[in-house]
């Protein structure tokens, strides 16, 4: 942290380069991909028992020479969970034949909200005991 940077935690600037709709749920993807969406589809929220998929946190996946990319957003900056989320993200996708390595991409552009939330997703957060109107 500077006087010129106050804030530790990345800016809401930059953009996503991926090509799939934001957020990104898989519904297109095929072969590899769609099984590393499969794959993200059972890592939930540490909070709350929904999958990044559905909560919207997901804004794109691709699969080059064995490198799996996932373009991932939080609820907020200054998420508690990040470290945690990552780690899990690359053990499940790491997992899966022919991935060796698993890239995260934070991104913050488009600023997630409750309307990225699959209706699934919302389904299940009011069964939680979460509003979502």
């Amino acid at each position: 942290m500077t006087a010129e940077d106050p804030c530790p935690y990345p800016s809401y600037e930059g953009t996503t380069d991926s090509e799939m709709p934001v957020p990104a749920r898989g519904e297109t993807a095929t072969g590899i991909e769609r099984r590393v969406f499969e794959a993200l589809e059972t890592v939930e929220d540490p909070e709350m028992p929904i999958s990044i998929v559905d909560l919207g946190l997901i804004y794109g996946v691709s699969v080059t020479d064995g490198v799996a990319t996932v373009e991932l957003t939080l609820t907020y900056s200054g998420c508690p969970a990040r470290d945690l989320l990552c780690e899990t993200i690359e053990a499940r996708v790491e997992q899966l034949d022919p991935i060796e390595t698993c890239s995260i991409e934070l991104v913050w552009n488009p600023p997630w909200s409750i309307e990225m939330v699959s209706a699934n997703g919302k389904a299940a957060l009011e069964s939680f005991g979460v509003s979502v109107q």
